[in-house]
C-alpha cells in the first residue's frame, strides 16, 4: 500500500481502514481463543476513544501515559491521543510505583490508560505526588469493582461517552487526523535512566514512520506478515516493531493471553516476522536444553551428532553458499529429524526473518539459530535513532557485525572511536532538557551514540561495546590489552547455565566476574545428580555448581586465547552471586540491561575481594519482593580461580 500521503499514523491507520477494511489489523487471546478485530473495526474504536477523551479535556501537545502488556484497546489509546494531536507516553508495566513519578511530574501528565488493578493500584499509590494526573481508565475490569477514586472509570465508558460525541459530530475525527502534521510529535519515550532521572526521547511521525518504512523496505516486508507482540510497549524496540512497522506495513499484530503463555501462543500464531532481544533467544535455547539432558541416551546423542553438523553446515547455507552434496544430503536428513522439529517446538517454523537487538549477542549463540535454518540476524540502533540504523541483508548475516547502514542513514566515527549516526529518524530531543540533547546531537546533526566501533572491510558496523565501558588492562603480564566487558559477559551468556554476568578489570591488572546461575537450568542439572538445595541461594553456593560454572568460565577463557585482541580479557577469579540481579533493585535496567556502576558500588566489597586474593566474603544484601515487602539476603560466597591461556597468534 503506498504511505506518501498517509504521514501520520492515524492516517495509516485509516488509510488501511479505506484499503482493506474486513482484513485483519490484530488478534488478542483471550480466554484460549483468538479474537480478531479488522481495520474497520480498529478504526471505528480509535474514532469513538478519540472523542471520549476530546470529551475528558485532553488537548494538542498533552501527554498521555499508556501502561500495560500489548493489548487492542491500548494500541487504539494511543492511535486515539494521536488523532487529537496529543502525545502517548508508554511506561514499563514492570516498574515498580515510584518510578512512575519522575515520567509522570516530568511530562505534566494529567491522563493516563492502563490495562488493569495492578497498574491502577500503582498510580494511586504515587497519586499525592503527582497531583496533576486527573484521570485514570483501565482496561480490564477484574478486581476494581468496588474501587470508588475520583477520575477512575473503566475504558468501555470512555468508549460509550466518545460514541455519543462521534454521532453528534460525526466530522470531527477526520478533521482532527487531517490536521496532524508530520512534524508533530507522536510518542515520548522514557530512557532507563541508567546513570540519574531517565530521559524523555521525543519522536514525530516523521522521524518513526520514517525508520519503519526504511525497515521495511529493506526486508520486503508486507501486510500478510505475523507478529507477536509480547515485550513492553514501552520499549522502543517493540513499539517500532508492533506499532510504527505494524501501521506503515499493515500486517498483522498478535497480542498474547499473558506473559505466562508467550511460548504457547507463539507456537500457534507461528511468527513470520519475529523481534526479540538477545535474553529472550538465551532463555529459549536454554528450555531446549533442559529437554535434552532429559531425554535418553539415544535422543540427546543423535542430537548432538546433528547439532555438529548443523554448526559446520548451517549457517553456510543460510549465507546462500555452496556446500557438498553429502553435507546438504545429511543437512536435508537432520531437518527432517531435528532442525525441522525443534524450529516447530521454538514456534519458528515460518520465521522469514528474525532479528535480534538492545545489546550484543554472543557469537556461539547467533550460530545456533542460524545453525538450524532459522533466518536470525542483528540490526543497530537505539530509542534516539528510532532503532534502524544498521541492518544486516540476507546471506550477510554474521555474529560479529551489526549489519550496513540502510536508507538514509550516514555513519562516521570520532578520533575517540565513537559512532556518529545522522538519520531521518533522530530524536527531535529530549525533553525539557536542552543539556543533554546538546551533548548528544552536534549542530551540523550528529548524533552521538556512545557506541565503540567501526565499520569493516565489507561495509559492516562492527561494536566492540560502549565507549564508557570499553577500558585497559592496567599492570600484570597483560599490561595494556583492550578490555570490553559486554564482549566477556555476552560470551559467558551463551551457556544455558549461566543467566547474567558482570565482568570487572578496567584499569586492574587482570579480569574477575560476578556470575548470576540460571536457577531453572542449574536446578534441573541437580535435580538429575539427586543434589538437593533450599532455594536459590543454596544451590548457587554448592561446591558441585561452582565446578559447573567454573568449566564454563575456562571455556570462554580458552576462546578469547583465540583472540589476539582480547586475549587478555580471560577471566581470572569469579564468584556466583547470591541472589539474582533485579531490576526492582537498581541493578538491571527494565530491559535487563546491567547497571555496571550501580553493581560496582553495591557489591564493592565483592569486587574487593575478588582482587585481594580472599577465598571466600561475607555479604548481606537488601532485597524487594514482588509483594513490596523488603528483606535482607546474606551468604558467605566462595571465590574461585579460573585457569587461563597463552594468546594464540599476533594482532595484525
Amino acid at each position: 500500500m503506498s504511505s506518501s500521503a498517509a504521514t501520520t499514523f492515524p492516517r495509516l491507520l485509516l488509510a488501511h481502514a479505506q484499503h482493506r477494511p474486513a482484513d485483519a489489523a490484530l488478534r488478542e487471546k483471550e480466554y484460549g481463543i483468538w479474537q480478531s478485530f479488522s481495520w474497520r473495526e480498529l478504526a471505528g474504536m480509535v474514532q469513538s476513544l478519540a472523542h471520549g477523551l476530546h470529551q475528558a479535556g485532553l488537548a494538542r501537545g498533552q501527554h498521555v501515559v499508556v501502561v500495560g502488556e500489548n493489548r487492542p484497546r491500548l494500541y487504539a489509546s494511543m492511535l486515539a491521543a494521536q488523532s487529537l494531536g496529543a502525545i502517548p507516553v508508554p511506561l514499563y508495566q514492570d516498574a515498580v510505583a515510584a518510578e512512575f513519578i519522575y515520567p509522570l511530574n516530568n511530562a505534566e501528565v494529567a491522563f493516563a490508560i492502563v490495562e488493569d488493578q495492578e497498574q491502577v493500584d500503582k498510580l494511586l499509590e504515587i497519586r499525592e505526588q503527582c497531583p496533576q494526573l486527573r484521570h485514570i481508565w483501565f482496561d480490564d475490569p477484574r478486581g476494581l469493582r468496588n474501587y470508588d477514586e475520583h477520575g477512575l472509570n473503566p475504558l468501555d465508558a470512555l468508549i460509550a461517552a466518545g460514541e455519543a460525541e462521534s454521532r453528534a459530530h460525526p466530522q470531527l475525527f477526520a478533521q482532527w487526523v487531517e490536521s496532524g502534521q508530520p512534524g508533530d510529535v507522536a510518542a515520548m519515550f522514557f530512557t532507563s535512566g541508567t546513570t540519574g532521572n531517565p530521559k524523555g526521547v521525543v519522536h514525530t511521525h516523521a522521524t518513526l514512520i520514517d525508520r519503519a518504512q526504511a525497515g521495511a523496505r529493506f526486508d520486503k516486508l508486507g501486510p500478510h506478515e505475523e507478529v507477536l507482540a509480547y515485550l513492553p510497549p514501552a520499549w522502543i524496540g517493540q513499539n517500532i516493531f508492533s506499532y510504527a512497522q505494524w501501521l506503515a506495513c499493515g500486517y498483522v499484530v498478535n497480542c498474547p493471553e499473558s506473559a505466562s503463555t508467550v511460548s504457547i501462543d507463539l507456537k500457534e500464531i507461528g511468527p513470520t516476522y519475529y523481534f526479540a532481544p538477545p535474553r529472550v533467544f538465551e532463555g529459549l535455547l536454554t528450555t531446549v536444553m533442559i529437554r535434552m539432558e532429559d531425554a535418553s541416551a539415544l535422543k540427546r546423542g543423535l542430537f548432538h551428532r546433528a547439532m555438529k553438523l548443523a554448526r559446520r553446515v548451517g549457517p553456510t547455507l543460510m549465507d546462500g553458499k555452496a556446500v557438498g552434496l553429502l553435507d546438504r544430503l545429511k543437512y536435508a536428513l537432520g531437518d527432517v529429524l531435528i532442525y525441522g522439529p525443534l524450529r516447530n517446538t521454538l514456534g519458528f517454523s515460518r520465521v522469514r526473518v528474525a532479528y535480534t537487538a538492545g545489546e550484543a549477542i554472543g557469537p556461539d549463540l547467533f550460530s545456533f539459530y542460524r545453525s538450524i535454518g532459522i533466518n536470525l540476524k542483528q540490526l543497530y540502533g537505539s530509542t534516539e535513532t528510532a532503532v534502524f540504523v544498521c541492518l544486516q541483508p540476507d546471506h550477510e548475516a554474521r555474529a560479529d557485525t551489526v549489519g550496513v547502514p540502510i536508507d538514509g542513514v550516514e555513519i562516521k566515527l570520532a578520533e575517540s572511536g565513537e559512532i556518529l549516526v545522522k538519520s531521518p529518524g533522530l530524536l527531535k530531543g529530549y525533553y525539557k532538557n536542552d543539556a543533554a540533547t546538546a551533548e548528544v546531537l552536534t549542530p551540523e546533526g550528529w548524533y552521538h551514540t556512545g557506541d565503540a566501533g567501526f565499520i569493516d572491510a565489507h561495509g559492516h558496523l562492527k561494536i566492540i561495546d560502549r565507549a564508557k565501558d570499553v577500558g585497559r588492562i592496567v599492570g600484570g603480564a597483560n599490561d595494556g590489552a583492550m578490555f570490553a566487558p559486554k564482549y566477556v559477559e555476552n560470551k559467558l551468556k551463551f551457556f544455558s547455565h549461566i543467566k547474567e554476568a558482570v565482568a570487572f578489570g578496567d584499569r586492574r591488572d587482570r579480569v574477575c566476574a560476578f556470575i548470576n546461575i540460571d536457577f531453572e537450568a542449574v536446578g534441573n542439572w541437580a535435580e538429575r545428580r539427586n543434589l538437593p538445595y533450599a532455594g536459590y541461594t543454596d544451590l548457587a553456593a554448592k561446591p558441585e555448581v561452582y565446578e559447573l560454572i567454573k568449566s564454563c568460565v575456562e571455556q570462554v577463557n580458552a576462546d578469547l586465547a583465540q583472540d589476539a585482541l582480547l586475549a587478555g580479557s580471560q577471566i581470572t577469579r569469579f564468584l556466583i552471586l547470591h541472589k539474582e540481579l533485579d531490576a526492582d533493585d537498581g541493578e538491571l535496567t527494565r530491559t535487563r540491561k546491567v547497571r555496571r556502576g550501580a553493581i560496582a558500588e553495591k557489591y564493592g566489597v565483592l569486587i574487593d575481594a575478588l582482587y585481594e586474593g580472599r577465598t571466600s566474603q561475607f555479604i548481606e544484601t537488601a532485597v524487594k519482593f514482588e509483594d513490596g515487602r523488603t528483606g535482607k539476603v546474606s551468604a558467605d560466597l566462595k571465590i574461585a580461580d579460573t585457569q587461563t591461556f597463552p594468546a594464540v597468534g599476533r594482532a595484525a
